[in-house]
């Protein structure tokens, strides 16, 4: 098995879509109107429109309902993409600015456009570096 992506349902896919690409400096593939994809190295972000939802199933999946999962993106320079972001209007909710976690990583939490959580980190001690060392 190889998990290939996680997708996002919003009912603005240009509005999200724009965000990621700030965030991450990734450009997005698109492959119609409802559907663009961020490739990395290591994963792939979907971004479809709530009408992609009724080719699957009707009602399946709501946009900006989400209140359990976080997106994260190891990045080089956790305070780095927090300048880029902090005086975006793009972002109305930092929910904790870079802080330092037990385990070694540099985070940034935040909500994007349609309030699902993201985590932007760095990893800063020597065992987090070497756990993400590729």
């Amino acid at each position: 098995m190889d998990f290939v992506s996680t997708r996002i349902i919003t009912g603005d896919v240009a509005r999200l879509v724009d965000f990621y690409e700030r965030a991450t400096g990734v450009r997005a593939d698109w492959s119609t109107e409802d559907f663009a994809e961020l490739r990395t190295a290591g994963a792939t972000l979907a971004i479809g429109s709530t009408r992609t939802v009724a080719l699957f199933a009707p009602g399946s999946a709501r946009p900006a309902d989400n209140n359990t999962v976080i997106i994260e993106f190891l990045v080089a320079d956790v305070d780095g993409v927090y300048r880029n972001l902090a005086d975006s209007v793009a972002v109305a909710d930092f929910v904790a600015g870079p802080t330092t976690m037990p385990w070694g990583n540099r985070s940034l939490l935040l909500r994007d456009p349609d309030g699902n959580l993201v985590n932007f980190f760095t990893p800063v001690t020597p065992t987090a570096i070497e756990k993400f060392t590729r």
